[in-house]
């Protein structure tokens, strides 16, 4: 199939899209990286009179490190930011968890700001993002504003954006000392979406206690999860003390996860309460240097 008719709109600045969008309303649609939307409406599961491409503007490019953030434009490349030395190694989960993404011809044209905007609780993004508690740079012509990723996230496919709004950059705390990350999921094949999946971080002191912990879990909800009661429990635990396996258990415990065709919510729980035991064990052994 074809998508419907529809104009085509290429602004090079932020606030000639905003203008547009403001314009427009809900009969645009904003075009990243394409690879959600552009099968959606070939499929005709979705159609829009007007489309808005963000990819003649600049100034919602680029990787910068500062004020101890790392700053990455929302039309920044997937395979980009899998490259990134800066990445690598300010933000560690952002870069591990790239790779997950689909294939490499999808990250060459997906986007961060694309997946996120997008909000499928099966993506890894959004999970990393709220781990992280980043920050959501968002512009429209009203002005600018910051989200923290705790309320970016409503529903699936839904987010705090407004029809007029346009995600301009994240802002990823850099965090210092002994840390460690990690991200497990499980796929039919690598590269499908997850059918369950979690992201950690840990930072440890100087006597090997746990000083802060963030787990993140995807494809376990109608949004991205935060696991509060597990990170809890990890406070003040040295390392070599941690149990894992209940750790993973009180995470996956506090879910309600989707029973669908692809797993039932049964296998998310159990499967999820693993993957975030994995990932914790990995994030562990890096903080402690092994």
């Amino acid at each position: 199939m074809k998508p419907a008719p529809f104009e085509y709109h290429a602004p090079e600045k932020v606030a000639d899209a905003t203008a547009l969008l403001r314009d427009f309303g809900d009969e645009a649609k904003v075009l990243a990286g394409g690879q959600s939307l552009v099968p959606i409406m070939a499929l005709r599961l979705a159609r829009f009179e007007h489309v808005v491409d963000l990819n003649r503007i600049a100034e919602l490019r680029g990787i910068v490190r500062g004020n101890g953030t790392v700053r990455i434009g929302a039309m920044t490349r997937q395979a980009e930011i899998e490259r990134d030395s800066t990445v690598a190694g300010d933000v560690p989960l952002v870069a591990r968890a790239t790779p997950f993404i689909g294939h490499f011809q999808i990250r060459n044209r997906g986007t961060i700001g694309g997946s996120l905007a997008h909000a499928d609780p099966a993506a890894e993004y959004p999970a990393v993002a709220l781990a992280l508690d980043a920050e959501f740079e968002i512009e429209n012509t009203t002005g600018a504003r910051t989200v923290p990723a705790s309320e970016f996230f409503v529903s699936t496919f839904m987010t705090g954006l407004d029809a007029d709004d346009v995600l301009t950059a994240l802002h990823f705390p850099v965090w210092s000392g002994r840390t460690g990350f990690a991200i497990e999921e499980v796929a039919r094949r690598f590269g499908d979406f997850a059918l369950t999946g979690a992201v950690c971080g840990v930072e440890l002191d100087d006597s090997d206690r746990v000083v802060r912990a963030a787990i993140g879990m995807f494809s376990m909800g109608s949004t991205p999860l935060r696991a509060p009661d597990a990170e809890a429990a990890l406070q003040g635990v040295v390392a070599g003390d941690v149990d894992v396996e209940e750790v993973g258990r009180t995470a996956a415990g506090a879910t309600d996860p989707p029973d669908d065709i692809h797993a039932s919510a049964d296998y998310r729980k159990k499967v999820g309460a693993v993957v975030v035991a994995r990932a914790l064990r990995k994030a562990l052994e890096e903080a402690r240097g092994g």
